[in-house]
């Protein structure tokens, strides 16, 4: 069992940034990919960012150029720095987590709003 808790999200103007953390517990020794997934009510899930164990990353489209994700392996820690906000941005932002074996695992979300 892999137990995933975020932080750092709030209300920023646009324009504004915020930093994100997600600290995995229970067996993170086996994870392989973190990550972050965004989801706004009527809107489709869509995964943001993501850091393999190997360092690769990915953007979706969407933040590309203005996220960035970064991860702390001794802290068990992924991070997700978010600049230049826009209204659209606006969502609970997920952090997951893939094992080696394939299951994967997310926590309960953070809040991001971005209004002026």
């Amino acid at each position: 069992q892999v137990q995933l808790l975020e932080s750092g999200g709030g209300l920023v103007q646009p324009g504004g940034s915020l930093k994100l953390s997600c600290t995995a517990s229970g067996s993170a020794s086996v994870i392989n990919t973190m990550g972050w997934y965004r989801q706004a009510p009527g809107n489709e899930r869509e995964t943001v960012a993501a850091f393999t164990n190997g360092g690769t990353t990915y953007y979706a489209d969407s933040v590309k150029g203005r996220f960035t994700i970064s991860r702390d392996n001794t802290k068990n820690t992924v991070y997700l720095q978010m600049n230049s906000l826009k209204p659209d941005d606006t969502a609970v932002y997920y952090c997951w987590a893939r094992l080696l074996t394939g299951p994967h695992y997310w926590g309960q979300g953070t809040q991001v709003t971005v209004s002026s």
